[in-house]
């Protein structure tokens, strides 16, 4: 009995880790040296169920907030706001911690999840699901050192999707 299980847990992490190796290549293969043209600040790009179109991209603040709450930069917060459009025939949820940013050295940064409640006036613009041809605006704030400028962002419907590119400069 005790085999039994033990290989069945085996099985079921090996699997995990193959979904998950999978996923991680696919958006670095994304991010990197793919050969597609990168979307610009202003087009629209598609992953999956969502059209992005990212609007700005404002870099050097320090905190976002009120004076009472609000979070406060450990570098700089970069704030881009984005436009989401479901393109799909079902609900799906945005989620901001699937979306990334990078230096011009590959450097890659993760969203700040606690800041977006923040930045956003709307604490639920990214927290709830986007019915099809429903859209929402709202800001994902990056936390990177001061001295980094972000060049691009790769966008994704889900955190297993391949995700689509925007240049940022």
């Amino acid at each position: 009995m005790r085999k039994t299980t033990t290989f069945a847990l085996l099985a079921t992490a090996l699997v995990a880790l193959g979904c998950g190796a999978g996923a991680t290549e696919e958006v670095a293969g994304t991010a990197g040296a793919s050969g597609e043209k990168a979307a610009k600040i202003g087009d629209a790009a598609r992953d999956g169920k969502f059209e992005f179109t990212v609007e700005s991209n404002k870099c050097g603040v320090k905190k976002v907030g009120s004076d009472l709450l609000g979070a406060k930069a450990q570098g700089q917060f970069c704030l881009v706001t984005v436009n989401v459009k479901n393109i799909g025939k079902e609900s799906q949820m945005f989620d901001g911690s699937s979306q990334k940013a990078y230096a011009a050295d590959g450097t890659e940064y993760s969203a700040d999840g606690s800041a977006a409640l923040y930045a956003n006036k709307n604490a639920e613009t990214f927290l709830n699901d986007i019915n099809p041809g429903n859209q929402v605006t709202g800001v994902i704030v990056f936390d990177v050192p001061k001295d980094v400028e972000l060049t691009k962002l790769s966008l994704h419907d889900s955190m297993f999707s391949g995700g689509v590119v925007v240049a940022l400069s």
